[in-house]
């Protein structure tokens, strides 16, 4: 495993609105409950190997403290796991673009979501490495 950082900065966040409209249009779904992660290539050279969205129903909760408190959860489950995806992607050299949407109706504890993530990460790499560019 290749050294890496926990660290969750401003160049790893997925903020254009073009890219997430893409991602809608053309990207790739996996499921992996309660997560579906909707995926596809970055052509642009970023900083980042992955860029990432995180995406809470307000359908399925309508306080915003409850949704924001979720996808905190999330990002902090991420900012620890994501050396599974990063290893992946440097060592193949590959940069993608994805969306993490929390579909459950109830509200976890982290260490459900970190199990989470760390499952949605590894089926993640999975699709990848299967896909052609």
């Amino acid at each position: 495993m290749a050294e890496h950082t926990e660290t969750f900065r401003k160049h790893e966040r997925l903020c254009s609105k073009k890219a997430i409209e893409l991602l809608f249009e053309k990207g790739i779904s996996v499921t992996s409950y309660p997560f579906q992660v909707i995926w596809t290539f970055s052509n642009q050279d970023s900083a980042a190997p992955a860029k990432i969205a995180i995406s809470v129903s307000k359908k399925l909760f309508r306080s915003a403290v409850k949704r924001n408190a979720i996808k905190r959860k999330i990002r902090e489950a991420y900012r620890r796991k994501k050396y599974i995806l990063y290893d992946f992607l440097t060592s193949t050299g590959k940069s993608i673009n994805f969306i993490l949407i929390y579909r459950d109706r109830r509200i976890p504890d982290f260490r459900e979501i970190e199990k989470h993530v760390d499952d949605v990460l590894r089926k993640l790499v999975s699709s990848v490495s299967t896909s052609k560019e």
